[in-house]
């Protein structure tokens, strides 16, 4: 009788070692996951669907090559929880959305397809703000997700299912995408690892596009290494995906395997502190830049003053984009369909499934974005947007002239309790204010635990940047943070997170 507790308390690579050795079948994982998803998913609602049968079928063809001989990829057999926002071959993808609801794709996403290819079980889609616009999943139309650290508060977003599905240890591994920290921001408050690759580094083919030059899929796990070996299994050149980078992966396993911060110079960004930073959040990042100090980097502080301006910039780019993108929604090819019953003209029906499909957050969107592209307004503000893009990207190439990578804190408060910000949109987006910056240049970042704020007990995150195709840099230092800090605290954050 295998034990369900402390397999799903296995790490991913602890996992696939004991799938590939025989001492644990890919069927006796994935059930046991699916077994811990029926007892607690109830109270966190981190998943928008199950695939059950799906997933046990992926876990018997690992277990049939396993007994035939065949060589295991790293993650073969492994669990994960995928972002509503992948299309997954007949099982329903709906972007957190009503406008999607029941839609099964007719194909998978590049991304999907090499998951599988790796032998990775897919265990279901995971909630999420609506079309990723959000940062709490209070946005899904199917309802929020709640923190396993405490089921009144946020998971953060857009995608709070895939991080709260980790940090509840219904799945080892998860996929998000990030615009502008959705996944990092999550992790951060969950006391999760979450990385934004460089963007173009994971294919966008099969993702619903929020904001096509900001959107990047990206890892989710409780270890900097799992990230890696998650990283290494979705990423990669994509001829299907025009924004695709054609270069080869960077080392990130093995990068996460040495960590080491040895004669590294690490910068401090000196605008991401301040007002409206929670006291608790300042005094846990503090703390481990004397670890990166006590490791043996260099640290410096970085002046990035474009970085002040990165929040106002993104909220016209990304609205703008969205504007175009959503426009195919239209109820003329798929998704929901309101008012067809011959009394209504073609545009009619459109304007009905519209605005009955999309929730508040994603109308908001739409119509900024659209008066910011209309005539007249177009160079007053996307225009400028994008000026104000090209500084903040100076701004970092300056920065990493003098330093190997930046660090920050990965959001300026802990959780917020449901709720407390929906009816303020404005305090909403101050969420993303860390994370914003490197989805408009294209960097590379990263969330990793660094401990839990005095005055609520709840997690922290530390963030590192790292220019764009150098994010191995992320892994190096991460894993060497990471090792200090469960020397420290003798367990990883997540052990801590309450049980459910």
């Amino acid at each position: 009788m295998t034990d369900t507790t402390s397999v799903i308390r296995l790490t991913a690579a602890e996992t696939a070692e004991k799938i590939a050795s025989g001492e644990l079948t890919a069927v006796e994982v994935t059930e046991a996951h699916l077994a811990r998803i029926e007892a607690v998913d109830e109270k966190v609602h981190a998943f928008l669907h199950v695939d059950r049968e799906g997933a046990l079928a992926q876990a018997r063809a690992v277990d049939a090559k396993r007994a035939a001989g065949e060589k295991l990829g790293p993650l073969a057999g492994v669990p994960l929880a995928m972002k509503d926002i992948f299309t997954t071959e007949g099982v329903p993808t709906t972007v957190g959305s009503k406008i999607l609801e029941g839609w099964l794709p007719p194909y998978d996403a590049t991304v999907t397809k090499r998951l599988k290819a790796a032998g990775v079980v897919i265990l279901g889609k995971t909630n999420m703000d609506e079309f990723a616009m959000g940062s709490s999943t209070e946005n899904s139309a199917y309802g929020p997700t709640g923190n396993p650290w405490d089921l009144t508060r946020i998971p953060g977003g857009s995608g709070g299912g895939s991080s709260a599905a980790i940090a509840s240890f219904q799945a080892p591994l998860a996929i998000g995408t990030d615009t502008g920290g959705s996944i990092r921001q999550p992790a951060a408050v969950t006391g999760t690892v979450g990385v934004k690759p460089t963007y173009g580094g994971v294919s966008r083919y099969g993702m619903v596009a929020f904001s096509s030059s900001l959107d990047q899929g990206g890892p989710c796990a409780r270890t900097v290494l799992d990230a890696a070996l998650l990283h290494e299994a979705m990423a990669g050149h994509d001829p299907l995906d025009s924004t695709s980078v054609a270069a080869p992966v960077p080392p990130v396993v093995e990068a996460a395997r040495r960590g080491s911060v040895a004669g590294m110079r690490v910068g401090v960004v000196k605008q991401f502190r301040g007002e409206g930073y929670q006291a608790g959040v300042l005094q846990r990042f503090d703390e481990a830049v004397e670890v990166l100090k006590g490791l043996g980097a260099e640290v410096v502080e970085v002046d990035c003053p474009s970085f002040d301006l990165a929040l106002s910039a993104y909220y016209l780019i990304a609205p703008s984009e969205c504007s175009s993108n959503l426009a195919r929604f239209d109820a003329m090819r798929y998704g929901l369909r309101v008012g067809d019953d011959g009394t209504h003209s073609a545009e009619d029906v459109t304007a009905l499934s519209r605005e009955a499909g999309f929730g508040d957050e994603v109308k908001r969107r739409i119509m900024l974005g659209t008066y910011a592209l209309s005539s007249g307004y177009y160079d007053a503000y996307y225009g400028s947007a994008q000026k104000v893009r090209t500084l903040i990207t100076r701004d970092f190439e300056a920065a990493f002239g003098q330093v190997d990578v930046l660090v920050s804190p990965t959001t300026p408060t802990t959780a917020f309790p449901i709720g407390e910000r929906a009816d303020d949109p404005m305090a909403m987006y101050l969420a993303d204010l860390c994370t914003i910056p490197a989805n408009l240049a294209g960097n590379a970042a990263m969330s990793l635990p660094c401990g839990l704020a005095s005055e609520d007990g709840l997690p922290v995150g530390l963030q590192i940047i790292a220019p764009a195709m150098k994010d191995d840099r992320l892994y190096q230092v991460g894993a060497a943070v990471e090792a200090a800090f469960v020397e420290k605290w003798g367990h990883h954050l997540i052990e801590e997170a309450p049980s459910l």
